[in-house]
């Protein structure tokens, strides 16, 4: 494992463990299979693992794996403050107490305004008292660090650097978000400030390897990686991203990921690499239909749509062709009790007041719609319905 340092000179393994996509078995974290996976992880060396109150059981999982294994004190614990839960002072420590609960922990090692939207929203929380609370949770050593995740473009995401003395932050970016989002300009803003960059969305939301057009992926193979690769040595070749996480979810993927995090290196990558991975993005940039990176913020859907299922099957239609699209809309929308097909939606917004990629959600509904909900799919439906008798 390599490692880099935080603002205290302390180290952190390249690769961090995202916790938010946790293998669930009838409902709740499968607790045994995850296990297996974090002490994998943390045998090759990932110190660093990151989770938030909103992830559905990750709190609990991660705790109770540290605590009976007895290896709270050999990792570093990342978690989120879900602001937009907080309405009062007294809130804050609410939700931190509980969370400190779930984690069977007395403190915090890196702590997190959890999607810190705006300015505006900062002066929010400081009206409520969080400069404050955070001296005062640090002075007790409840918190070490203090930081916050961020999805938005680069100049609020500058202004958000500026406004606090923070000591690590957390941003969406990879070789297709390096101009978006906070993007390549936040990056070196923060290093200019001596800010430790942590890095979500590496390979936005599996798209980047699950989901690649053919000719971007016969690129990248010919390049002699594998697309996940490329993307982690892209992050990795620039000396101002500090942790890479990923949301590891099988033994293989951990032990695939912790080769790649032992062999890399800020400058890493040749000029003929960056020219191949630019031919790929032009590649993917050609074929993809709308920029979701399944995260779910959107969701739920007061009309039960499945906002992230959808666009997936809408951008795989056009990469992957009419059957594997057609496939995907069938399953995340038809074969369910209670339909989840955008033609439910109303159009009342909520969803896009919550997206970090600000995509027009209900115009792009409408564009799946059309394209998804065709007389296949209707005759499928129609038919699953009967079988299943719902």
């Amino acid at each position: 494992m390599q490692y880099r340092n935080d603002k205290y000179g302390n180290p952190l393994s390249v690769l961090g463990y995202g916790c938010m996509r946790f293998t669930s078995a009838a409902g709740s974290v499968d607790i045994d299979k995850t296990e297996k996976e974090i002490l994998q992880a943390i045998e090759g060396g990932v110190n660093y693992f990151d989770t938030a109150y909103i992830y559905p059981g990750s709190e609990a999982a991660l705790g109770e794996i540290l605590a009976r294994n007895h290896l709270r004190d050999q990792v570093n614990i990342a978690t989120k403050l879900p602001h937009y839960l907080i309405k009062s002072e007294a809130s804050l420590d609410k939700f931190f107490e509980e969370e400190l609960k779930r984690l069977k922990t007395d403190h915090v090692d890196y702590y997190l305004m959890h999607m810190l939207t705006d300015i505006k929203t900062w002066e929010r929380l400081k009206s409520l008292g969080i400069l404050e609370w955070i001296k005062a949770k640090q002075q007790s050593g409840q918190i070490r660090q203090i930081g916050f995740s961020y999805h938005g473009n680069s100049d609020m995401f500058c202004r958000l650097l500026d406004a606090y003395d923070w000591d690590f932050c957390q941003i969406q970016y990879n070789y297709l978000d390096e101009n978006s989002q906070a993007g390549r300009a936040g990056l070196m803003h923060a290093a200019e400030k001596g800010i430790p960059v942590i890095i979500m969305e590496p390979l936005r939301g599996g798209r980047l390897t699950n989901h690649l057009p053919k000719e971007a992926e016969k690129l990248l193979r010919e390049g002699g990686r594998t697309p996940a690769e490329w993307a982690f040595d892209w992050l990795w070749d620039q000396p101002q991203v500090t942790v890479v996480l990923s949301g590891m979810n099988s033994t293989e993927m951990v032990k695939e990921n912790l080769q790649s995090a032992g062999r890399s290196f800020a400058g890493m990558l040749t000029e003929q690499d960056r020219a191949l991975i630019g031919k790929a993005v032009a590649a993917i940039n050609a074929k993809m239909k709308v920029g979701c990176t399944g995260c779910r913020y959107c969701m739920p859907c007061p009309m039960g749509v499945d906002i992230p299922g959808t666009f997936a099957a809408y951008n795989r239609f056009s990469t992957d062709g009419f059957f594997q699209g057609e496939k995907d809309f069938f399953m995340c929308t038809a074969i369910r009790k209670d339909s989840t097909s955008p033609s439910k939606c109303i159009g009342c917004g909520k969803c896009e007041s919550h997206c970090p990629q600000h995509i027009q959600i209900r115009e792009e509904l409408k564009k799946a719609r059309r394209t998804l909900d065709n007389p296949v799919y209707k005759v499928a439906a129609a038919v699953i319905k009967t079988v299943m008798k719902y």
